[in-house]
């Protein structure tokens, strides 16, 4: 997929999706504040999110300075300083959210489950580490030991997503796994009662 089409598709998203969300949330406490437009959009915040994810870039910072503000300015005519830019993410969390559960796949009856380690800092800062302190724990998969969560993915055979969990770095990846599968299950019986009829509902 393009930086053209990758943007397309989360912009006509964001177009939906947005006015929708704003209309359901609290006004500000202050009816004084006003609401102007930043120079990016959430869209545009949000492709630059998923350009990272798709780069060989393993720190965001460096992402954004070394090529983001130097190669893609023709792209994104607006785009902010880093610091900026920082502040502006965490207003696309939920947007983000709602567009990876648009993304998820169909049961075809074949699944596979894994995890993968989501690091929050270096093992030799971990006693100084103050973001997540509270929720990141110390884990261990096949790599050796990390810091931080282990985001648990199920897709199917042809590598749609189906469902995704986070939990602390220290959860066994077989714990998470009845919670994720149990609508899938549903899911599962009722596709294959379209061929099989005589299939009995198997109990959850």
């Amino acid at each position: 997929m393009t930086l053209l089409e990758l943007f397309c598709d989360i912009d006509d998203f964001c177009l939906w999706f947005v006015p929708v969300w704003e209309s359901r949330m609290l006004p500000p406490a202050d009816h004084k504040v006003r609401r102007r437009p930043g120079q990016l959009c959430v869209s545009e915040v949000m492709t630059i999110l998923v350009l990272f994810h798709r780069s060989h870039y393993r720190m965001f910072k460096h992402f954004y300075i070394e090529y983001v503000l130097t190669t893609l300015r023709g792209e994104f005519p607006g785009l902010v300083s880093y610091s900026r830019f920082v502040t502006l993410m965490p207003g696309t969390l939920v947007p983000l959210c709602a567009s990876l559960q648009r993304r998820k796949g169909s049961v075809t009856g074949v699944a596979y489950v894994d995890s993968t380690p989501l690091r929050v800092c270096h093992n030799r800062r971990i006693p100084s580490h103050k973001v997540f302190k509270t929720m990141a724990r110390r884990g261990k998969n096949s790599l050796g030991w990390f810091y931080g969560f282990k985001v648990h993915l199920i897709i199917n055979e042809q590598g749609q997503l189906l469902t995704v969990k986070i939990t602390p770095g220290n959860v066994d990846d077989r714990i998470p796994v009845p919670d994720m599968t149990t609508g899938l299950v549903r899911q599962a019986f009722w596709r294959s009662r379209l061929y099989f009829p005589e299939i009995v509902c198997p109990p959850l």
